[in-house]
């Protein structure tokens, strides 16, 4: 009895994996594997051996680096051969391959991943037969040289859920059609040459997550559509030819996140209505448009907003008191732009303010609200701060050096305001300091040689235009990574002491009381 309990089982064993492999292990499709080795055959460059595997003679299924399977029927569901490969160590390596797309990958019928992004050297146009692959979910062609039109076949890839076509040659217009795609999560075309105006129908993509239409050549108005996406978390527009005025409704999705209209033509003022719900947004670049009027109220209920770029408008107004309320601000631009006032004391509440730039306006004033502002921990220290090109009125103070929210400055430009007063000893104190820039400030008194005991990461000096006095200190001109090191248009005396750095004449011109190379040597003056 036991023993025919034994052999029952040992049968059953013996069926279940013979059941088991034949319907796990189906060899590949001949379909599939004629149309890998075709696409194969278009390729006349493989130095990264991508494609080393793809031999004829073996299963594409178990055999072939890139290829998966739908192990019960043999079919092709993924062909993956990135540029870009991630090993588990966290280090990147770059591949290449060199040729065209062939058509034949139009016959995967089953291919639900396409990914040949990063490849660099795949040229030719997109086959049309592409728009074959009904149950493709992800077709990612970025970083090739691709050029031609996107095929007018694609609109029946409904089941589309990522489409990135970017960092290629491609040109025309994107077409109407491209709103039929509505599984749509990603869409990401930077970096083409397309051209026209951005259709309208992309309003339909109710799922669209993600928006990358950057640095191409697209002309016209956002369509209004645009706010009618619910989910939309980032947009990136910029870099394009966008003009006319920036519709409210852009801002009308909670969840947007992320909003890059930077480098168009806008013009008008930012939209001031329907938008005060838009409490997700973090991270707003209007920079380098035509935008004019103030800095409107509704940016004070938008709490989460981390980074605000509005440079190179021609903004204008006072910098409002609410401004310190915005508490969650870590980069403030408003550069380049016709704002006046005095900062306000309310600005000492930005605590997590790390990066500042208001260079090129007409700020009045003193220096406190920005210099003394609070800070959150070790978070919110100065790394940037250019004020140059405004009416700020000084002197520096003296303890600069010493103030908490100055400990951790990379960069420091204070030029073209009439501070007045002395260079401060304590900026030796700074030990991240890299960039120092107070040229045309109306300073005087001699260069402190503690400038030399900053930091050794100090790589570029410009003290020039001012009535600075004394000589040169040896210490500071021997810094070891100082690259640049501008004192012309002053009234410094004495011999420029030997330096290892290269210098040029024009540096130290204009100060009648210097002398030694790269000037002419001190006897013959």
């Amino acid at each position: 009895m036991v023993f025919m309990k034994l052999t029952s089982l040992v049968i059953f064993i013996c069926f279940a994996t013979i059941f088991f492999q034949t319907t796990t292990e189906a060899l590949c499709h001949e379909t599939d594997k004629t149309a890998l080795l075709a696409f194969k055959s278009k390729i006349t460059q493989d130095p990264s051996d991508l494609l080393e595997t793809w031999n004829r003679s073996t299963d594409c299924c178990t055999h072939w680096d890139g290829v998966g399977c739908d192990h019960y029927n043999g079919r092709v569901i993924k062909v993956i051969r990135p540029g870009i490969v991630e090993d588990p160590g966290g280090i990147y390596s770059e591949m290449e391959m060199h040729g065209t797309i062939s058509p034949s990958l139009g016959n995967l019928e089953f291919l639900r991943v396409l990914d040949l992004s990063n490849l660099q050297f795949l040229m030719g146009s997109i086959p049309s037969q592409l728009g074959k692959l009904l149950n493709l979910t992800t077709l990612s062609l970025n970083g090739n040289r691709l050029s031609g039109t996107i095929p007018a076949s694609f609109q029946e890839m409904s089941s589309l859920t990522i489409l990135g076509l970017s960092e290629n040659q491609l040109s025309g217009k994107i077409p109407s059609s491209i709103g039929k795609l509505v599984s749509l999560r990603s869409l990401d075309f930077h970096g083409n040459k397309f051209s026209g105006s951005i259709p309208s129908t992309i309003g339909s993509l109710k799922d669209l997550v993600d928006i990358n239409l950057s640095d191409n050549q697209l002309s016209g108005i956002i369509p209004i559509s645009i706010g009618e996406l619910s989910k939309l978390d980032e947009l990136d527009l910029s870099l394009n030819r966008l003009s006319g005025s920036i519709p409210s409704s852009l801002f009308k999705p909670v969840s947007l996140r992320v909003c890059r209209l930077s480098n168009n033509k806008f013009t008008g003022s930012i939209p001031t209505s329907s938008i005060s719900s838009t409490t997700g947004l973090q991270r707003l670049y209007l920079d380098n448009n035509m935008l004019t009027g103030e800095l409107p109220e509704w940016l004070l209920p938008a709490m989460n907003l981390t980074s605000l770029d509005l440079s190179n408008n021609a903004l204008a107004g006072e910098l409002p008191r609410w401004i310190g309320n915005m508490t969650s601000l870590s980069s403030l631009n408003l550069s380049n732009n016709g704002f006046h006032s005095a900062i306000p004391v309310e600005f000492k509440n930005l605590l997590y303010l790390m990066e500042l730039d208001l260079h090129s306006n007409n700020f009045t004033g003193g220096l406190d609200s920005i210099l003394a502002k609070k800070y959150g921990s070790w978070y919110g220290r100065y790394s940037i701060l250019d004020l140059s090109d405004n009416m700020f009125a000084g002197p520096i103070d003296e303890d600069i050096g010493n103030l908490d929210t100055m400990q951790s400055i990379e960069i420091l430009v204070l030029s073209n305001n009439p501070l007045g007063g002395y260079i401060p000893k304590s900026l030796g104190k700074l030990g991240g300091l890299e960039i120092l820039k107070l040229e045309n400030n109306g300073l005087m008194g001699t260069i402190p040689t503690e400038l030399s005991t900053a930091t050794s990461w100090l790589r570029s000096i410009v003290l020039s235009n001012n009535n600075l006095t004394g000589g040169l200190p040896s210490n500071v001109m021997n810094l070891p990574r100082l690259e640049v090191f501008d004192v012309s248009r002053n009234m410094l005396t004495g011999e420029i002491p030997p330096h290892d750095a290269t210098i040029p004449a024009a540096s130290f011109e204009g100060n009648s009381g210097l002398c030694g190379s790269p000037l002419p040597p001190c006897n013959s003056v």
